[in-house]
């Protein structure tokens, strides 16, 4: 049985090497479905071309996550700082995960706009059963009752969507809950369950529906909330999911959707794939956009069967998770919708775009006077500022556009929401 901390060491040493074929034959199936050596190419030397040449690569430290699986981080030193490898490794040594994070000295700060005197934080458990995940519920100090929102976010993430030493979800808690709004945020389930993700049958809604509803009702338990004041705040997939959580959910008040994407996801995963190979000309980008294309490809397929293999659709999502999709409309779901909705998003995002995803929102609900669109010019696809064209990787730390904040907080705010209320009766509210 191979030791987990020399498997990572060896993976880290290839990588320096430049033999990202031989780390992919460590793959296992799963992550071998949503990577490959070109990816990993691609994500090393971008890092690399940052932080300069590796000039040390330090001791492995292990910490076991689940039976059977060790998640491993190695650090290296490079000429102009470093990154730290993390890696999940099975006991065949084969890796179910890997990524390239920021060094470890790099943490999280709360932002100028939090105020940490001004809310209380305790833990919850969201769900029941099996699949019940951790979370935080952020609780404005004083008498409410307080708007709240639950907050969605895309992929295994965490509650705190931790990207690099970002955590814009925590961000957002923290943010919002200086501002009179209680939040409610959880570990997704194909986070804390990994395996979850690539079991038959698996589906958007089983992914986002079950805890998504229990953590309204949570927050709606809450002395200090207004049970009907009680929104959905969506990141990404997360703000593409609210929408049918809203609608198998009729006690949700309304809806904030953060860059949501409406544009089919095969699609939009070729779009952002030729998106890096023209920022980054390349055999291995080119390599991602043509499995990428295939992938799409049988995704999209008339003669997709229930039973075609997780490992050649994309992301190694089973194909009942495509199938479901297929017959989902986020766009006219919400026209359908009796619930006010925010919609935001980043300028310079190339996941989700002003061109394509939010051209769908403003044309499918034009005729909603309660829905109110706003683009953020200089905010990226987690809503951090920059400039000039947007790139992979979050190696710096940086935080949620207080703007953005900002704006959800005056929207949620009962004296914000009773004008929109009152001009909604006579004019549309323009995007």
């Amino acid at each position: 049985m191979p030791e987990s901390g020399m498997v990572a060491r060896t993976v880290v040493d290839m990588a320096a090497e430049g033999r990202f074929e031989d780390v992919e034959a460590l793959f296992a199936p799963r992550l071998r479905a949503a990577a490959s050596a070109g990816t990993l190419r691609v994500g090393w030397e971008t890092e690399i071309a940052k932080a300069g040449p590796v000039t040390a690569v330090g001791e492995p430290v292990s910490e076991p996550v689940k039976a059977g699986l060790v998640r491993v981080s190695v650090p290296v030193t490079c000429r102009r700082g470093g990154l730290t490898v993390v890696m999940s490794v099975d006991s065949d040594g084969l890796l179910h995960g890997l990524r390239l994070a920021p060094p470890s000295g790099l943490t999280w700060e709360p932002p100028a706009y939090a105020a940490p005197d001004r809310f209380t934080e305790h833990e919850v458990t969201v769900g029941s059963g099996p699949l019940a995940v951790p979370g935080t519920v952020t609780l404005p100090r004083g008498r409410g009752p307080w708007p709240a929102v639950v907050l969605l976010g895309s992929g295994p993430f965490d509650r705190d969507l931790t990207t690099g030493p970002g955590k814009p979800f925590k961000d957002l808690a923290w943010g919002l809950g200086s501002r009179g709004v209680a939040v409610a945020r959880f570990d997704k389930v194909t986070h804390v369950h990994p395996g979850a993700g690539s079991e038959p049958g698996f589906t958007m809604a089983g992914e986002y529906l079950p805890h998504a509803v229990a953590a309204v009702h949570l927050l709606q338990r809450e002395p200090d909330v207004d049970p009907a004041r009680v929104y959905l705040l969506g990141h990404s997939g997360g703000g593409k999911a609210a929408v049918r959580v809203a609608a198998a959910e009729a006690s949700v008040a309304g809806l904030i959707s953060l860059a949501g994407d409406t544009v089919p996801l095969s699609r939009a995963a070729v779009r952002v794939a030729r998106y890096l190979a023209e920022l980054d000309p390349g055999p291995a980008t080119t390599a991602a956009l043509e499995t990428v294309s295939r992938q799409a490809a049988l995704v999209e397929s008339p003669g997709l069967s229930p039973s075609a293999p997780a490992a050649d659709l994309l992301f190694g999502w089973p194909a009942s998770y495509w199938l479901d999709l297929r017959e989902y409309d986020p766009v006219a779901t919400a026209a359908g919708l009796d619930k006010p909705m925010l919609i935001l998003q980043g300028g310079r995002d190339y996941q989700v775009t002003v061109a394509d995803d939010l051209a769908r929102w403003r044309a499918g609900l034009a005729h909603r006077p309660d829905v109110t669109i706003r683009v953020h010019d200089a905010d990226d696809h987690l809503f951090f500022r920059g400039e000039g064209s947007s790139k992979p990787g979050y190696s710096s730390p940086q935080h949620v556009d207080p703007a953005v904040v900002a704006d959800i907080a005056d929207w949620l705010s009962p004296r914000r929401r009773g004008i929109a209320r009152f001009f909604s009766r006579r004019r549309p509210v323009a995007g």
